[in-house]
């Protein structure tokens, strides 16, 4: 059930659609002075060595984050990103989403990071648990958001990112942000999930049932680097927003024509929708 481990993964393609989405959202939330929540479900090691055997066992991130830093002085919609990834790539790491976000708040700003996976989660400690605003749960994401939701303060974020290992997990997902926006109303949601060719009705059908929930608001953007394939395979990944800030959604629109360009294959490309528009 826990056999996920993102070191396979990291700086790849995903991820840095991922992680630019983040960057924009922390950089607009931050932009006032008052404090703010930044949960994460699944933190995993919140920290990768790319030198490691795990990482090179792939090496996904030659076809993610090292393309993307080749061409970091073209495109000043990327430039907060890649500098920010700079100062860790240098040292043979790339920082995950808890890493990032603890880059980016300040001092009066809180993390709470949960991770199930025991292995994971002293990793986790290992790597972010000096900080004196992070709070590390060694629990379900899931539950242990629920518990603690609304967080104080109040303003603030989730970034909800499982591996969609099993096919319960779409469920699970629309299920947990229907509780969460219940007792939370006004946090920012943020969820990944991939698009894969072998469950390729999943994520429609995800959406839809997010849509159901009826939040203020839902955007979706979707970014694919090569062709659906017939059987097997990720070939792209989306983000769906709730209580998306204000004009990150056209900040999104235009990285997605870079990404698809620097890191897709003949056949890319992306698309973005308000499945409900904000008031």
């Amino acid at each position: 059930m826990l056999s996920y481990r993102h070191a396979f993964h990291a700086g790849n393609y995903a991820d840095v659609f991922k992680h630019l989405c983040q960057v924009l959202l922390l950089n607009k939330l931050t932009e006032k002075a008052k404090p703010l929540c930044y949960v994460d479900t699944h933190s995993a090691a919140g920290l990768y060595d790319l030198g490691t055997d795990m990482a090179n066992k792939t090496a996904e991130y030659s076809d993610g984050i090292d393309k993307l830093l080749q061409r970091s002085g073209q495109y000043p919609e990327i430039t907060d990103y890649l500098a920010l990834i700079s100062q860790f790539r240098d040292k043979d790491l790339y920082p995950g989403s808890p890493a990032i976000a603890a880059h980016l708040l300040r001092e009066q700003d809180k993390l709470i990071l949960m991770e199930l996976h025991n292995n994971e989660v002293e990793n986790l400690r290992a790597n972010m648990g000096r900080d004196p605003r992070v709070a590390i749960h060694h629990r379900d994401g899931f539950e242990g958001t629920l518990a603690i939701a609304p967080p104080e303060p109040k303003r603030g974020m989730v970034l909800i990112d499982p591996p969609y290992e099993q096919a319960r997990e779409y469920q699970d997902v629309v299920n947990f942000i229907q509780k969460l926006h219940k007792k939370w109303p006004v946090g920012v949601v943020a969820l990944w999930y991939p698009l894969l060719a072998e469950k390729r009705n999943k994520a429609p059908a995800m959406l839809d049932a997010l849509a159901k929930v009826q939040p203020a608001s839902l955007f979706i953007a979707e970014c694919w680097v090569k062709p659906q394939p017939q059987e097997l395979g990720m070939y792209g990944s989306g983000m769906a927003f709730i209580n998306l800030p204000w004009q990150v959604d056209q900040q999104i629109e235009q990285l997605l024509p870079i990404l698809t360009s620097l890191l897709g294959q003949t056949g890319a490309g992306y698309r973005t929708e308000w499945l409900i528009e904000p008031a």
